[in-house]
């Protein structure tokens, strides 16, 4: 997900801790982590793109004869993505550039305007809503006064 051209991952689990999602069970689930695997995935997509690199679209597995499979999810997949393991008969190995691993994240300071965005509590109506969006555009105008005051 992109806000404001900054890229970030939410996931949202279900409360219940019965649930398998949260659990290796030989009957059902093989591969719990695969929610986390996949976000961290679009993070490592996200430094290709931004420094060059070429990489297969993460949800286009179907194009490359890979298939949700039961108990595992997309698990083969992901392994072969992250070790650029895929087959692409025209170009030979696709996948996340190893080099994608040594890149440092990305620090608030390589941003023009960069500001805090809290993530701690959702409205839980719409006057909540309203105001969070006004709080958020206050913050961006204080933030890039504060910038431009700075640079002058």
């Amino acid at each position: 997900m992109n806000y404001q051209d900054i890229g970030f991952s939410n996931i949202r689990l279900p409360n219940n801790t019965k649930s398998y999602i949260y659990k290796y069970d030989p009957k059902v689930n093989l591969f719990p982590e695969e929610a986390f695997i996949h976000e961290f995935l679009h993070t490592a997509e996200n430094i290709s793109r931004d420094n060059g690199f070429d990489y297969p679209i993460l949800h286009n597995y179907e194009q490359y004869g890979y298939k949700v499979e039961p108990k595992y999810g997309l698990r083969k997949w992901y392994a072969d993505y992250m070790c650029k393991n895929i087959s692409a008969s025209h170009i030979g190995k696709v996948g996340i550039d190893p080099k994608v691993y040594s890149i440092k994240p990305v620090h608030s300071s390589a941003f023009n305007y960069s500001m805090e965005i809290e993530f701690d509590t959702d409205p839980d109506n719409l006057v909540e809503e309203i105001r969070a969006i006004f709080k958020t555009l206050f913050n961006a105008g204080k933030t890039i006064r504060r910038k431009e005051a700075n640079n002058i």
